[in-house]
């Protein structure tokens, strides 16, 4: 990979709990880990009753050789919500925040503020309501936030969790422009890309790329997706 290539990789990773109905986080660290991703966007890293603790256990990550971002939620959460954002060596994060986000269910997206080879990037992570209506909402609850955050280029990734057209979240997103993507959900026949990223101006990509090697088809029911960003000359 080019030294002025950013990769990042959004997973959803079900709790860790794989097709197989086991619960192996070394394996979806595995998965994680063949994406050559320098930043790693997570989704469903806790177990879903309060106190939430971690699905993917902290020392075992750091073990692996990811450095956990501080986001906040005690208890043994990983992260907040269920979104966590771990980096490789070389990536300092500086700055970390969250966004509460509307809905009937408790949904919510993370952010952290990361020095990288492209300098600093805004990095949010998020999972998506079922409801479209509140899709739209959530995505516009993140784009208020970031109108009163210092600027700094955007990467926005995460599982939108939208089967259909996606003009109208498009539409929320304004200034940010969905990558387009293909699919990666259900992890063994993908039919649908549930998993995608945003990019703010000054950055761009090729097209993201779902990880398919074993035994990423059986580690969770989304594959993970992952994303070369480099500087928009």
């Amino acid at each position: 990979m080019s030294r002025d290539r950013l990769r990042i990789a959004t997973y959803n990773l079900q709790k860790c709990v794989g097709l197989d109905l086991r619960r192996r986080p070394d394996r979806s660290l595995a998965v994680l880990g063949a994406t050559g991703a320098q930043i790693a966007v997570l989704q469903e890293a806790d177990k879903r009753l309060p106190p939430r603790p971690a699905a993917l256990p902290h020392a075992m990550a750091e073990a692996e050789g990811w450095h956990v971002a501080d986001l906040g939620e005690p208890g043994g959460s990983l992260g907040w919500h269920g979104n966590a954002i771990l980096v490789r060596d070389g990536i300092e994060v500086v700055e970390t925040g969250h966004i509460e986000l509307p809905g009937l269910e408790p949904r919510g997206a993370v952010w952290i503020v990361a020095q990288t080879v492209l300098g600093p990037v805004r990095v949010i992570g998020t999972h998506l309501g079922l409801v479209r209506r509140y899709r739209l909402l959530q995505l516009a609850a993140i784009r208020r936030t970031l109108e009163h955050l210092p600027k700094v280029p955007v990467v926005m990734a995460g599982d939108f969790n939208e089967w259909g057209d996606e003009a109208p979240l498009q539409a929320q997103l304004r200034d940010l422009r969905l990558v387009p993507a293909g699919p990666n959900y259900p992890a063994p026949r993908p039919v649908a890309a549930l998993d995608r990223f945003a990019l703010g101006p000054g950055l761009r990509a090729d097209t993201p790329v779902a990880h398919v090697a074993s035994p990423a088809r059986v580690a969770s029911d989304h594959l993970p997706v992952w994303l070369d960003v480099v500087r928009d000359s």
